[in-house]
């Protein structure tokens, strides 16, 4: 094994069984300055990390557990940093999970499910380069733009998998990703199904009938005890 790669090795170990902050000089503590943190910082900045990398390093374990009744789960999530300067990568991100808009690293992950096993199989990390500034005073405003949306990395990432030759059959997400255009790119054009969280206050026609007339109604208006 290289040098690289045993570095890649116990990075990801040290990842997975830290309980607080990981640094590389933490790492090189841990191996009794083996390798040290230089050695550490230079593998993580030598390149930027992609989507790519990530199936390349799984593919293997993935053909031995992959399945046609496969399933893709898409989750976000924000790390937050709050003490780092704003850039493309760290900015403000809503988290769902504390309610509010955070600094941090927004990260889009998709997880293969299949026979009882769960591995990583695409990512994308969430850029803003969009920058807002002030018409009369022409100052830089704090808020930031990405060039697509969510919804549209999430089919980039679908397509991805098809061209990896993945075998899946489902696609799992929260109500961020139940657009309609995701539902009909995984059902007419993947030929696949989908299963996606929908918010209560969602317009719905229960036929086709009730669509061309226009008649739509909230989800949490829906008697569901028939």
């Amino acid at each position: 094994m290289n040098k690289n790669n045993q570095i890649f090795e116990l990075y990801i170990d040290y990842l997975v069984t830290s309980f607080s902050y990981t640094t590389a000089t933490g790492l090189s503590n841990l191996l009794d300055g083996e390798i040290s943190h230089d050695q550490i910082t230079r593998f993580l900045s030598h390149k930027q990390f992609s989507s790519a990398d990530l199936w390349k390093n799984v593919k293997k374990e993935v053909r031995e557990i992959e399945s046609d009744e496969g399933v893709l789960i898409f989750d976000d999530t924000v790390q937050e940093k709050p003490y780092f300067s704003e850039n493309e990568l760290i900015n403000w991100h809503f988290d769902h999970t504390v309610g509010r808009s955070v600094k941090g690293i927004n990260l889009l992950n998709c997880i293969y499910h299949s026979n009882g096993a769960s591995l990583p199989v695409a990512f994308k990390l969430i850029t803003k380069p969009i920058q807002y500034s002030d018409i009369s005073t022409r100052k830089i405003k704090r808020k930031r733009k990405s060039e697509t949306t969510k919804n549209d990395d999430l089919i980039e990432i679908l397509k991805a998998c098809k061209q990896n030759k993945l075998k899946w059959r489902y696609v799992l997400a929260d109500s961020w990703f139940s657009s309609i255009g995701n539902m009909k790119f995984i059902h007419d054009k993947m030929k696949k199904y989908f299963l996606l969280a929908l918010k209560s206050n969602r317009l719905i026609a229960l036929n086709k009938e009730d669509k061309l007339q226009g008649r739509f109604q909230r989800i949490d208006s829906l008697d569901w005890s028939g």
